[in-house]
């Protein structure tokens, strides 16, 4: 769900860590700490690995030792934030075939755009790349589905005028979801950058908000 998905997906950016989320009950906890056991993970922060913390949106930090992982670290969570359940998460996956027959199941594309809306800066240009990157190798007559989710989160001003020109019926519709499109219809690419600019700050202080009161327990468990 993290950088690791973000290079399967074309939008390429370096990363060592892996973010993962998971499915939080008893027996899959139990796999779980089967397959840290197995790369020699040790929990290398608070909270430590407990269906409690995982449940209240917690992440759980491991650094791995096994030869050949050492120093990868390893990002465990269950819930997100802009993100629906895990089983809705599992339903809509993308899976990744690779040699060997083996296979990554990532979060789906429009999920992983969903979990990139944060405070850090790093994640709005890899949000943008993302998108940029479906957009750019879309098919010659796009369904619906792909029209709409360009249209609720390309963050492309010139993308997003061209997108209303050709398509400015569809465009109106989901102008009634997402404001801003009236300024692509108008093809003011200066107001819509303004307008994507102020979308982005509600999510960053949505974000900011979501994970006050878990950084203030997560303070507190440090303290213990």
């Amino acid at each position: 769900m993290g950088g690791q998905a973000c290079i399967l997906y074309g939008a390429a950016e370096f990363s060592r860590d892996t973010d993962i989320v998971i499915l939080a009950d008893e027996l899959n906890l139990r796999r779980l700490r089967r397959a840290l056991a197995s790369l020699k993970a040790e929990c290398i922060a608070v909270p430590p690995l407990a269906l409690k913390w995982l449940r209240k949106g917690h992440a759980v930090h491991f650094r791995c030792h096994l030869p050949g992982t050492e120093n990868i670290r390893l990002d465990v969570m269950a819930k997100l934030r802009n993100a629906p359940s895990f089983n809705k998460l599992w339903k809509r996956r993308t899976t990744v075939a690779v040699a060997a027959g083996a296979s990554y199941e990532l979060v789906s594309l429009p999920d992983l755009v969903q979990i990139k809306k944060t405070q850090r800066d790093k994640d709005w240009l890899m949000q943008r790349r993302l998108v940029e990157a479906h957009y750019f190798s879309r098919p010659r007559r796009p369904g619906a589905a792909q029209l709409n989710f360009w249209l609720n989160e390309l963050r492309t001003p010139e993308l997003l005028v061209d997108l209303a020109k050709k398509y400015p019926q569809r465009t109106a519709r989901v102008a009634r979801r997402r404001p801003l499109l009236a300024q692509a219809l108008r093809g003011d690419e200066l107001a819509l950058q303004a307008a994507l600019k102020k979308e982005e700050e509600v999510e960053r202080i949505a974000d900011r908000i979501y994970w006050a009161p878990l950084k203030k327990e997560l303070e507190r468990l440090r303290h213990e």
